[in-house]
């Protein structure tokens, strides 16, 4: 296999791992994995806490995130608050029941960095993060040279 290839298919099988080992606790709080998705990324990024902010970042479709946001806003585990100097924007905030749901969550994400990284020293867990923040520069740069073009 080419390596670009082996990139690729070594990032959906990552992805795919990590939703399935969330789909657990999707099931037992009656999430979607977007609505999970949602509710981790407010707790693991203070912030960034408006839908436009998930969208950029985890570069997901806003009308998902803005459907999965309504249906936990509807659950009454999640809070809009408006900005006090953009009107426009709207910040949102986890209630505080989604605590039970945020500490499960960064059970799975535990277990998921153990099985990734198993047989890895700490050393090499370290290079591989390293890598990993050149090849998000490296993609983020190409990004900006696209608009640019």
């Amino acid at each position: 296999m080419r390596r670009a290839t082996t990139l690729l298919t070594n990032m959906r099988r990552i992805i795919k791992l990590y939703d399935s080992m969330l789909k657990p606790v999707c099931e037992h709080y009656d999430l979607t994995l977007m609505e999970t998705t949602i509710i981790s990324f407010l707790y693991n990024n203070p912030g960034k806490d408006t839908a436009a902010d998930i969208v950029e970042l985890r570069m997901l479709a806003k009308s998902n995130v803005s459907q999965a946001v309504e249906s936990l806003i509807q659950k009454s585990l999640l809070y809009r608050t408006q900005d006090t100097k953009d009107r426009r924007k709207i910040h949102l905030s986890l209630a505080e029941k989604t605590k039970p749901i945020t500490q499960e969550i960064e059970r799975v994400r535990e277990r998921f960095r153990e099985r990734v990284f198993q047989g890895f020293s700490e050393e090499e867990e370290n290079l591989v993060v390293q890598f990993n923040k050149r090849i998000a520069e490296n993609i983020k740069l190409e990004g900006e040279r696209g608009e640019n073009r």
